[in-house]
């Protein structure tokens, strides 16, 4: 039989479910539908290539594997295999449904059930980290299936912030195989390493799923955290190898390596079948609603979501829709019940929301309901991207560009898992580079996947990790050189700033302090805010802190498993959002204004007179304001004040300047210059995500027609994340390629004087205002001109 993604799951049977190409025709029926179609591409069936399993490991290993179904590996299995048994860290980047799962765990499980053999001590322990409680759960599962004819020898659990007190004990004595997550590992595993020390001193391998998420700030610090683990490891005798699994990535070994600090081998050769895949682009039409400044407004890409899973789910087709946020999961759930209810009264309970924020038990419930086929279509956000095995599904809806081709596909993979053929369609949102994407399909299937960016040597990120270490056991001159080249200079801040003490040949924490509270690894900062029901005290979910100005500030609705709700009142000091259930017509959006100071110019790049920069600068950011929406449409209702405490934020930069003679060369008088300036930083950040591993919600700008220490007109794109995250370092190193992106998308686009589809942003906090499209065009044309 041939190999599947996940270990356990045998390949499916002929399927009488119809064919992708009969699903998207059946989608698009009737030419107001057929139109919204702007490409569709077909990736054809893939053969597979088997191999055979290196004689290293078990043959009880191999026979539970075959006894899952799976009679032979795949070449890249065997491959990453062996390397992990020659004592080699390894990275498998292949596809989705490729066995990455199969990949390590042959290894890890033939370690394990060697040292259940030992005579003395406990044996080999493996350690596997996820980016999500639900996906290590879900691994759990997995585990516990394929070992089972193992007997004892393989013990699986999971250590998270969901585990009773009560069983974490048993863990820490008697697990082999402790599944977690980077956050309890900072947090929980390593300050209390002492209570670990048998785990940690048999520790063979560390598992590090999914490791492309690891990216930007979040991924610098999980990068200090893996040099913090093996330190500790190394001090009870052990040198664990690494074992990573990556969606297709661009050079996954350096990537890898960086957020390991060890030498990885790259294994990137998918040798796994695939079915076939149809993936369309969709644009939603343009409808008679105006906007602001009056430009035209397209159907939102939510609307249009909701609308294709409705007609999904009454067609029996299994669907994921993934969501960029978890208010749209939520509204795409809603509005699909509420359709469904009109054709079948049985049909809305098959479908719901998943997003992070849920309780435990929430979670659990949904995620069982997928597993056994009882919920038809789900609306998503990526906290099931990394959640969930959901081999079975017929199609996916990808509601807006996820940010990077890597998202992309691995999102449009979670459908025909089990090896059938599959339905893949992108929404466009009314975005910038939504609307290039959908017009320039070569941008998204002839371009291979982006490089990860991560900085471990932030020094936003690194300090708090050294003071963490030095609580975890005294830091010597020898260690520094484990956590990178700028751990030396940051000591003697830390000691003047009196958090760590050098006494004799080692630093040691000095406060009474949990070192590991200095900072949120997932970048957030604070605590998170509680939303709590304001009349009956019940706990609905929490949001960041850092999100919190703009997603529960007084006024704000909040939608949770299909129930919206008004939120009273926020108390920042207390971290509680109260809110109220309601039933408003009617979404909201923060607005906020920024400005920004520049520290230092690290480089300078002449283009002609012009200068291309990069450099560290401060920004200031305070949320002035909401405006109320219609639903579905997207129709601007009225705007309120809010009065919410500034916000200081000091990061990378990546800006650009123009003369006053280039100006008068573009044909830019100053009447609309800081129009023009504005609408090229609006598209520029819309653009970004094609040239960095980002979001846009990720980078922020500033554009100003005379800023106070350039001295002239200048256009700042910034990293959104304390010291930066190396997406504005990116954007500097591609900057020719991604304004002239920016430029061409401005231009192509079918409206007169500029609309959401190229220079009206989102998040714009001057309500966009000034803006003026061809002046940007004129602007970034005569910029490119010279550029280097």
């Amino acid at each position: 039989m041939a190999n599947t993604h996940r270990p356990g799951r045998p390949t499916a049977p002929e399927d009488p479910r119809p064919a992708p190409d009969t699903v998207l025709d059946r989608l698009s029926r009737g030419s107001f539908r057929a139109a919204r179609i702007t490409h569709t591409e077909h990736l054809p069936r893939r053969e597979g290539r088997h191999a055979v399993w290196p004689d290293r490991i078990r043959t009880d290993v191999v026979a539970a594997i075959q006894a899952a179904g799976i009679e032979h590996p795949w070449e890249h299995q065997a491959a990453a295999a062996e390397h992990a048994l020659d004592g080699e860290s390894v990275v498998v980047a292949t596809g989705t449904a490729s066995g990455k799962s199969l990949a390590y765990l042959a290894p890890v499980l033939s370690a394990l059930a060697d040292g259940a053999e030992a005579p003395n001590g406990r044996g080999a322990t493996a350690l596997y980290l996820a980016p999500t409680k639900a996906l290590a759960a879900d691994q759990r599962r997995s585990v516990r299936d394929l070992a089972a004819p193992l007997g004892h020898a393989v013990r699986p659990a999971v250590y998270d912030g969901d585990t009773p007190v009560e069983e974490r004990e048993w863990v820490r004595q008697y697990a082999n195989y402790v599944l977690t997550n980077p956050d309890m590992l900072h947090r929980a595993i390593l300050p209390a390493h002492a209570r670990w020390s048998s785990f940690l001193r048999a520790l063979r391998y560390v598992v590090v799923d999914e490791c492309h998420t690891y990216r930007g700030v979040f991924g610098s610090h999980v990068a200090q955290v893996l040099r913090r683990l093996r330190r500790l490891c190394a001090r009870y005798g052990a040198e664990p190898v690494f074992l990573l699994a990556s969606a297709t990535a661009s050079d996954p070994a350096a990537a890898a390596s960086r957020l390991t600090g060890v030498p990885v081998v790259e294994v990137a050769d998918d040798a796994s079948p695939r079915g076939e895949v149809v993936f369309a682009l969709w644009e939603p039409p343009l409808t008679d609603l105006r906007g602001e400044k009056g430009a035209p407004v397209r159907r939102t890409a939510t609307a249009e979501t909701a609308d294709l899973l409705t007609d999904l789910v009454v067609q029996g087709v299994r669907t994921v829709a993934f969501v960029r946020s978890r208010r749209g999961a939520e509204l795409i759930s809603l509005i699909a019940q509420e359709r469904l209810a009109e054709v079948d009264r049985s049909l809305p309970r098959r479908v719901a929301a998943y997003r992070g924020g849920y309780l435990p038990e929430e979670r659990r419930a949904l995620e069982r309901a997928l597993h056994s086929g009882e919920l038809l279509g789900l609306a998503a956000t990526t906290a099931l991207e990394l959640g969930v095995d959901v081999a079975g599904l017929d199609a996916v809806l990808i509601t807006g560009y996820p940010g990077t081709r890597a998202s992309l596909w691995q999102q449009a993979g979670r459908a025909g898992r089990a090896g059938q053929g599959a339905l893949a369609v992108l929404i466009a949102r009314d975005d910038p580079l939504d609307t290039y994407l959908v017009h320039h399909p070569e941008a998204l299937f002839r371009r291979p996947v982006e490089a990860t960016v991560l900085d471990p040597d932030n020094p936003y990120v690194l300090a708090p990790h050294l003071c963490a270490a030095a609580a975890e056991a005294p830091l010597t001159e020898d260690d520094l050189a484990l956590f990178g080249p700028a751990a030396t200079g940051l000591m003697p801040q830390l000691e003047a700033a009196r958090l760590l003490r050098r006494r004799a040949t080692a630093w040691h924490w000095t406060r009474r302090e949990r070192a590991t509270d200095l900072t949120d690894i997932r970048g957030g900062g604070g605590r998170p805010v509680q939303i709590v029901e304001a009349s009956t005290g019940r706990l609905l979910g929490t949001v960041d802190e850092s999100a919190a100005h703009t997603a529960v500030h007084d006024g704000a609705v909040h939608l949770h498993q299909g129930r919206t709700y008004l939120v009273q009142r926020l108390d920042l000091e207390d971290s509680v959002a109260l809110v109220e259930e309601a039933s408003p017509p009617f979404s909201t959006t923060a607005r906020d204004t920024t400005s920004i100071s520049v520290l230092q110019t690290e480089t300078e790049i002449p283009w002609g007179d012009a200068r291309l920069c990069y450099g560290s600068v401060e920004v200031t950011n305070q949320v002035v304001s909401y405006l109320r929406r219609k639903l579905i449409t997207g129709e601007v209702l009225g705007e309120a004040k809010l009065d919410l405490p500034p916000r200081t934020l000091r990061t990378r930069a990546v800006w650009w300047t123009v003369t006053e003679d280039q100006l008068d060369e573009a044909r830019i008088g100053p009447e609309i210059l800081g129009g023009a300036l504005h609408a090229a930083e609006h598209a520029s950040i819309g653009l970004l995500p094609l040239f960095a591993t980002c979001d846009r919600w990720d980078i922020g700008g500033v554009s100003v027609p005379l800023h106070p220490d350039t001295l002239l007109p200048t256009v700042f794109v910034y990293d959104g994340h304390p010291g930066g995250a190396g997406f504005a370092e990116r954007a500097f190193h591609t900057a020719r390629a991604w304004l002239t992106a920016t430029r061409d998308a401005i231009a192509a686009c079918e409206c007169e004087a500029g609309c959401p589809s190229c220079i009206q942003s989102p998040k714009c906090g001057n309500g966009n205002d000034p803006l003026h499209k061809r002046g940007a065009v004129r602007l970034l044309t005569r910029l490119l001109s010279a550029a280097a």
